[in-house]
């Protein structure tokens, strides 16, 4: 079996997943991926949610800093 990643614009996403439902079930398993921007400004939106849910007590700033710490 192989395994294929595309980047597909919306434009035309629906007619090759269409296409990809009419191959035969037991041959190709549709496996989605849905794009998560992974960068700073994603990560400090994440880190402010968690900030206004008052779970924590650490700052942004706190928190940017363990985590630079502990994985840049």
């Amino acid at each position: 079996m192989h395994t294929l990643k595309l980047n597909i614009e919306d434009s035309v996403f629906d007619k090759v997943l269409y296409f990809l439902q009419n191959l035969p079930k037991h041959e190709v398993e549709i496996v989605e991926e849905k794009m998560v921007e992974e960068d700073w400004s994603y990560l400090e939106s994440e880190i402010d949610k968690g900030l206004h849910s008052g779970v924590s007590e650490k700052s942004h700033d706190e928190i940017i800093s363990d985590i630079k710490r502990k994985y840049v």
